[in-house]
This record gives structure tokens, C-alpha cells and sequence, in this order.
């Protein structure tokens, strides 16, 4: 259950009797000490880096003004647990690299560094001498009423003291009546008190909260929901290859094993005949259950990577394949395995619908991203009505963020290319993306292809 806030323990009858007063009162006067320091420092960096711009040493002391926001917000959303439980979220994001001048800059771009910054003004210029209002007079209409006794016997000598510069009191029964209206108003000026703190926490909370914060909230969750997904199918898919390969090839292999020795007896007919075929059968069965285990998820990818996985591929295909890539090293095991099917997928294609006599495939890690290109020399002018398969490759591949665009101008070449995100040490982000037919020549065929609404695509 979560903890009440000042709203709600306005509202509660014992109000009085909990620390919220008390947590009002300091919230406030905290905020009062840093309003102040806020505007002292925010005059000192603008004068003097203003005065000092000229000489380029104000600029850095300029942009420590731009910045200042920053920590006040920091401050401030811990402020706010006096008030509100509720934790408010830092609405910033993690710079792309390290170092100071990565931070700088991506704190610059973002929307929420000036919103900041204008809270930090209104703090300075505005907000802290309300709060002081606030407070101060509630400190100064109760303290002074409570104090009045104090007052008479000691500054005003035991005869007379004016009450708050209104009410002249001339003797000891009027200063303990003072101090008794003092001690009846200050629970009574309570409430007003923390509607004042809860206001002013509202305020804070909906300047500094992201405006964006749920959506993001929810697209962050759905990106890590989808990722889990693609982890449980490529989980479930490894246990299918690997119950095929020990459970399902190796009793095949057995079978054709036991029905070649069965053929060695030289049985008579027919059952020789029916032997025979029985022991080709199997081993036809044992070819295709290979096969069906490569396209699941070759051996090869995974013990060697992606580079002699495609070799491997342009080996099988029925039309000669040139490989070149340039890889540093091995890869994230999502990307290796989008990349591949991507290609298996072309290479396909080529050898089904291009008529080439020739095709290549490229590889390389360019601006963070994994680039991959498929070319034919082909006649061209693919047709994308005939089949999925392009389909299922921009499904896989815009989890990882990737994009794919097919070009196949009338007369050739046709180009496949894919871009993964593949940055070194982090996993790719999730997202939707398209698929769009590049073809800037005219006579080109043009389609668009979304990952959300499947179209029956093929080259």
C-alpha cells in the first residue's frame, strides 16, 4: 500500500496529530534557503560570464548558466519526498558515450535541460519569497502572540507591550490571552500551511516530470516485451533443432544402419526389393531432416558466425555467389541470426526469380551499424506480389531496429541491402520499422512493406 500524501492527509481528520505540519513547515523553508541560494548563484553566473564572454573565459561559466537547472531539479525531486512519496522519475537520458563533452551535448539537445532551467528562474525570482511569506507569517502572527508574555517582562518591563504593533496590552492577564490566541491559531493556520506546501509541490512536480514519461514508459515496456518474445522463439526454436538433431536424425540414422545390414544377408525376393527401397527411403529421410535442422538454425552460425554461415549458404546455391565481409569479430547472436535469414532469403530469390549469372554479397560494420548487401546482375524489374519472404525479413529484423530496402530498376541490377544497429557491447533496441523499394530509375517497381500490416512480397 502506498504511503498517503499532504493532499490526502489534508484531507484526514488527523491531520494535526501526524508529522505533516511539521513536514509542510519544512518543506517550505527549505525551499525558501534554496530559492536563495538558486538566485544568488544564477546573478553570479550571468553577470560574471556575461562580463567575461568577451574574453571566451565567461563562456564556460555561460553555459554552467544554461546547465544550472540540472541540479536544482536533482535537488528538488528529493525536496519532494517530504510531501509526496511518490518518487519522481529523472526524465533524462543516458548519454550515447562518455566523457563530459558527450554529456554536455546530449543535455543541451534535450527539451527537458531548459524546462529546467526556467524552474530554476522561477525558483529565484518567484517561488521563494511566496514560500517565505508563507511561512513568516505563520511564524510571525502565532510567535508573536505566544511570545508576548516573554516580550512584557523583558523588553517592556513588566508594564505594557504592544502585540504585534496593533493591540496595546498593559498587563500580564493581556499577554497570556495574547499567547492564548497565539497557541489556539497555530494548529488553525496549520492547514493553510500545507495547502501552501502542497501546491507548491504540485507545481514542482508537473514542471519537472517529463511530459512524455508514461508513453515512454510504455514503449520501453513493449520494446522489452517484444525482446523477450523473440528470446522464448529462439529458445523454443534451439530445443526443436536440438531435439531433431539427437532425438529424431539419430534414430534414422539407426534405421538406415540396421536396413543396410538387413540388405547385406542377400534376403530373397521380394523382401530384398522391399529392403532396398525401405533403406533409400530413410536415407532420403535422413537428408531432409538435415536440411530441415539447417534451416532452423544452421551449426554453422552458431560455432563459426555469420560470415562463414553465408559462405556456407553461396556454396549451396545454384548461382555463383561471391562473398566478401569485413567483420571485426563475432557479433550479437540476434543480429548474426537476423542477417542470415535475411540473406538466405535473397539468395534465394536470385536463384528463383533474377535469371542472374552472377551474384554477390557484402558485408561490413559501418556508423555503428551492421550493413549487408545482396546484388545480382539480373534482368530486374522484380515483381513484390508473388510471396512473404521479404515480409518475414522485415518482421525479424525490425525488432533489432533494422531497416531493409529492395532496389530492382527495369534491366537490373536488383539490390538487397539490411542495416542492423549493432553497436559494440549493447544489445539493439526494439522498435517498428518499414521496408520501402528504393528504385530511383524510372521503369523501377516500387513497393512499401510493413512490418505491422504483412503484404505478399517476393523479387
Amino acid at each position: 500500500m502506498h504511503s498517503p500524501s499532504l493532499w490526502q492527509a489534508l484531507r484526514a481528520p488527523r491531520y494535526l496529530r501526524g508529522p505533516w505540519p511539521w513536514r509542510s513547515a519544512a518543506y517550505l523553508l527549505s525551499g525558501v534557503c534554496v530559492g536563495m541560494a538558486t538566485l544568488v548563484s544564477l546573478l553570479l553566473l550571468a553577470v560574471v560570464g556575461g562580463a567575461l564572454a568577451v574574453v571566451v573565459v565567461g563562456v564556460p561559466l555561460l553555459l554552467m548558466f544554461a546547465l544550472a537547472g540540472i541540479p536544482l531539479a536533482s535537488l528538488e525531486r528529493r525536496r519532494l519526498r517530504l510531501v509526496d512519496p511518490a518518487v519522481l522519475a529523472d526524465p533524462h537520458r543516458e548519454p550515447d558515450g562518455t566523457g563530459l563533452a558527450a554529456w554536455v551535448r546530449v543535455r543541451l539537445k534535450e527539451p527537458t535541460t531548459w524546462r529546467e532551467l526556467g524552474y530554476a528562474l522561477l525558483c529565484a525570482f518567484v517561488l521563494w519569497p511566496l514560500e517565505a511569506l508563507a511561512v513568516g507569517t505563520v511564524v510571525g502572527v502565532c510567535g508573536g502572540l505566544l511570545a508576548t508574555p516573554v516580550v512584557m517582562a523583558t523588553v517592556g518591563g513588566g508594564e505594557e507591550v504592544r502585540v504585534m504593533k496593533i493591540w496595546l496590552a498593559d498587563s500580564y492577564p493581556q499577554a497570556f490571552a495574547a499567547a492564548l490566541v497565539g497557541a489556539l491559531l497555530l494548529p488553525l493556520l496549520a492547514y493553510p500551511l500545507g495547502v501552501v506546501a502542497a501546491g507548491r509541490a504540485a507545481l514542482a512536480r508537473q514542471l519537472l516530470s517529463s511530459r512524455d514519461t508514461a508513453v515512454d514508459s510504455r514503449i520501453e515496456e513493449l520494446g522489452r516485451s517484444r525482446m523477450r518474445l523473440v528470446d522464448a522463439f529462439e529458445a523454443e526454436r534451439r530445443r526443436i533443432e536440438r531435439d531433431l538433431h539427437d532425438g529424431a536424425q539419430q534414430r534414422l540414422v539407426a534405421l538406415s544402419m540396421t536396413l543396410g545390414l538387413a540388405r547385406l544377408e542377400n534376403p530373397g525376393e521380394p523382401l530384398g526389393g522391399l529392403l532396398a527401397k525401405a533403406h533409400d527411403e530413410a536415407g532420403t529421410a535422413l537428408v531432409e531432416i538435415r536440411e530441415l535442422i539447417r534451416g532452423i538454425h544452421p551449426r554453422v552460425l552458431t560455432d563459426r558466425g555469420l560470415k562463414d554461415a553465408v559462405e556456407d549458404v553461396a556454396d549451396r546455391s545454384t548461382v555463383p555467389v561471391d562473398v566478401r565481409f569485413e567483420l571485426p569479430g563475432r557479433l550479437p547472436e540476434a543480429v548474426e541470426t537476423a542477417a542470415y535469414f535475411a540473406v538466405c532469403e535473397a539468395v534465394a530469390n536470385v536463384a528463383k526469380h533474377s535469371g542472374a549469372d552472377r551474384a554477390e554479397v557484402c558485408g561490413r560494420i559501418a556508423g555503428g551499424e551492421l550493413v549487408v548487401e545482396v546484388r545480382d546482375d539480373g534482368a530486374g524489374g522484380a515483381d513484390f506480389s508473388g510471396g512473404s519472404g521479404l515480409q518475414g525479413v522485415a518482421d525479424r529484423i525490425s525488432v533489432l531496429d533494422g531497416n531493409l530496402t529492395v532496389s530492382s530498376p527495369v534491366g537490373g541490377p536488383t539490390e538487397f541491402r539490411v542495416r542492423i544497429p549493432c553497436p559494440p557491447g549493447h544489445a539493439a533496441t526494439v522498435t517498428t520499422t518499414d521496408i520501402t523499394d528504393t528504385s530511383a530509375t524510372s521503369g523501377t517497381t516500387t513497393t512499401a512493406l510493413s512490418s505491422r500490416t504483412p503484404t505478399r512480397t517476393g523479387t
